[in-house]
């Protein structure tokens, strides 16, 4: 019998759910209520990316070799330093008959669920890939339970750039339900310029936000922003320095953190004024500095984990890239950039 969160699929260690588990079951038979996917690319994750790019001081040998030798391994894509994934773009070879997920073969699809839990076997040694980008030409299958999500790729939209909204399409969703608490906030996004970062500060405009700042790390980075107009003000601040951070921006109601690099927490935090909310939308995120460093702080802020679903989030997105030409600009100007 199959598990809908699948369980089923748990090799090691037996009582955990597939993303806490060190190894996953591949098989290509499906029970009745799962999908397999015919996989095309996978888009890892910023914060593994950036983590496996440094390590390997950017041999993209070393990187496809690392990132093949965790999948065969551990079964699934989770990049065991930073504990995080990414997710996929592939076409739907099989549908069990139970499957509740309304897919049907032949679908092209976008798991919105995390490469950590996906149950997935390559079969091209990843051969087309060169190591040096977020997403990765691939052939092989994942395994999809019924309590997990995809989404239909749209006809209007190249499935390059799809993918890689969608892989963050959790990020302005959040963005915006937390902005509507507030009457007339101002928002700060750490990464403003980046995927996340850029549909993010979209989002807050739009949720109602009366100014946003757009923190980035370098003058080129702040040059592509200012251009796009998205954010009312662009700061110039390494992200991981609190009082250089709190000089350059000052207060926010709402800190929105899109990095990609740890030790943002305590900064994020400052310069979150008293009532105020953070969302970390990063896998970098260290949850334990968060917690002590607001009690350090004595900060009366609410700290939100962004899990990367919000009910209607992958339509959100794609409705932002459709309307912003900003957005679209910068989120395709990063992903050729890789």
């Amino acid at each position: 019998m199959t598990s809908p969160v699948g369980l089923h699929r748990v090799l090691e260690p037996e009582g955990v759910l597939p993303q806490a588990a060190q190894r996953l079951d591949t098989s290509p038979e499906i029970g009745a209520d799962e999908v397999r996917i015919r996989v095309e690319r996978l888009n890892l994750d910023a914060a593994s990316f950036r983590q496996l790019a440094t390590k390997h001081g950017g041999d993209g040998d070393a990187v496809r070799a690392e990132v093949l030798a965790i999948i065969e391994a551990r079964g699934k894509m989770q990049n065991p330093v930073t504990g995080s994934g990414g997710m996929l773009i592939g076409t739907v070879e099989e549908v069990g008959p139970d499957s509740p997920l309304g897919l049907k073969p032949g679908d092209r699809v976008a798991t919105l669920v995390s490469l950590t839990l996906t149950p997935l076997a390559i079969t091209d040694g990843l051969a087309r890939w060169d190591g040096r980008g977020e997403q990765v030409p691939c052939d092989g299958y994942a395994i999809l339970f019924a309590r997990s999500i995809a989404a239909v790729l749209p006809d209007d939209l190249d499935p390059e750039l799809a993918l890689a909204v969608l892989d963050v399409c959790g990020a302005p969703a959040l963005t915006a339900r937390v902005v509507r608490r507030y009457a007339a906030p101002t928002v700060a996004v750490l990464g403003g310029a980046g995927k996340s970062g850029s549909l993010s500060l979209a989002a807050a405009r739009r949720a109602g936000a009366a100014r946003t700042i757009g923190v980035v790390p370098d003058r080129d980075e702040a040059a592509r922003l200012a251009a796009s107009g998205l954010a009312d003000v662009v700061a110039v601040a390494d992200a991981r320095d609190p009082v250089a951070l709190a000089a350059e921006v000052g207060t926010a109601d709402v800190t929105v953190v899109c990095v990609d690099v740890p030790g943002c927490e305590h900064g994020a935090i400052l310069v979150t004024a008293d009532g105020g909310t953070v969302v970390f939308f990063s896998m970098a995120t260290s949850f334990a500095a968060a917690a002590l460093g607001a009690e350090g702080l004595a900060a009366d802020v609410t700290m939100v984990i962004g899990n990367g679903f919000v009910p209607g989030h992958a339509d959100y997105a794609l409705d932002l890239v459709r309307a912003e030409p900003a957005v679209r600009a910068l989120v395709e100007a990063r992903r050729t950039a890789h």
